[in-house]
């Protein structure tokens, strides 16, 4: 039987998967192609990219689903098809993963603003993001994670429609940045710290967090400052530094080393959970995976 999450995280700190885009492109996924799509159209490709982050040593992977709502997924015309792609996702994780790791329903922002600031009123992203939920939970998930939120309404709107409707523990990250002092850090749309812990816990959030942040040490500055207020179990996800486009390419100033170098700092400040985001690779992970093995043979 799969041990209990919340139960592991006490006792040990666990590493999660990296970037999925990241792979998908260097698999040849194009400019404007929908990538949840690929779960559909190229699973062993997905499957491939998951078994990579597990042989690298992962204890969580996340599902292709960081676009799949019914909102995201009308840009390509493809909303009837949410509960489909969803659930297939979830399945090929979960074919991969087995019962010896965990696989986490990954859940993305909208890309829409709540009103008024947009047409669409609360309860139809409650409905969004409950459609979604549902079907990764079909599919066998072990946990939802809702990440890269900029918006407290809609964070909030995402973690209810999950606690309501299905019974996982449930992960929300916020992607935070740094403002101009060193103390100040907020999402793009004027979330502060200490707001995003409060609410997010009092809505049922079960672990919380920050995610697609320029680098370790900007994660480590921000779990940092999330852990004096909260007792729930910390999850970061840095990407590979800051992103730098050379002849056409995008290209991450993060490489393995660096990450490696501010693992034990990020460990320290009080992550539970640890992964990558944007640019993260293998590699990355594997690097991590070893800082985690080697602080937890030493305590």
């Amino acid at each position: 039987m799969k041990p209990d999450l919340l139960k592991t995280l006490k006792k040990k700190i666990l590493v999660c998967d990296g970037a999925m885009g990241t792979q998908l492109q260097a698999h040849g996924l194009g400019p404007g192609e929908p990538p949840d799509l690929w779960n559909i159209a190229h699973p062993q490709v997905i499957r491939q990219i998951h078994r990579s982050y597990l042989d690298a040593g992962a204890d969580i992977i996340l599902t292709n689903t960081f676009g799949a709502s019914r909102f995201k997924l009308a840009y390509f015309d493809l909303e009837e098809r949410t509960a489909e792609i969803n659930m297939a996702a979830a399945r090929l994780a979960r074919a991969e993963a087995g019962e010896e790791h965990f696989v986490f329903g990954d859940i993305g922002p909208t890309g829409r603003l709540v009103a008024p600031l947009g047409p669409d009123p609360l309860e139809n992203f409650y409905q969004v993001f409950k459609e979604q939920a549902q079907a990764l939970a079909e599919g066998g998930v072990d946990a939802i994670i809702i990440e890269t939120m900029l918006a407290l309404d809609e964070a909030k709107a995402a973690v209810l429609a999950v606690k309501e409707n299905i019974r996982l523990p449930l992960i929300a990250l916020m992607k935070f940045e740094k403002g101009r002092t060193s103390d100040d850090y907020h999402t793009v749309m004027g979330v502060s710290i200490p707001q995003a812990i409060k609410d997010l816990a009092q809505a049922g959030a079960d672990i919380l967090g920050s995610n697609c942040v320029s680098g370790v040490n900007t994660a480590t500055a921000i779990i940092k400052r999330m852990r004096p207020l909260t007792d729930k179990p910390l999850m970061a996800e840095p990407n590979a530094g800051v992103p730098r486009l050379i002849s056409g390419e995008t290209i991450y100033d993060e490489g393995p080393d660096e990450m490696e170098a501010g693992i034990d700092d990020l460990i320290a400040a009080g992550a539970n959970i640890i992964g990558g985001c944007c640019g993260t690779t293998p590699e990355h992970i594997q690097r991590i995976v070893r800082r985690v093995q080697e602080y937890q043979t030493n305590i």
